[in-house]
């Protein structure tokens, strides 16, 4: 009965241990595949990393990077770089 037990529990570790590769690949192939599109979009002549900017900011929260922003101004016009 301990061996059926622990032949159970074998099995489904190794069945989330396979999921877990399954979705690693899939990750890979996202991450190339966004790769593309960077390489892509920088041989029309936009700037990656502006865009990878762009991105970052559409993710988050509108009233978080409006107050960001806002700071950000700030503390330029008190340096003098605005």
């Amino acid at each position: 009965m301990m061996d059926e037990s622990v032949d159970a529990t074998a099995a489904e570790l190794r069945q989330f241990v396979e999921r877990i590769e399954h979705l690693e690949a899939e990750k890979r192939d996202l991450a190339e595949q966004i790769k593309e599109v960077y390489a892509e979009l920088k041989g029309r002549g936009y700037q990656s990393s502006v865009i990878r900017k762009i991105v970052t900011m559409r993710k988050r929260d509108k009233d978080d990077l409006a107050e960001e922003e806002a700071i950000l101004e700030l503390y330029k016009q008190a340096l003098g770089m605005a």
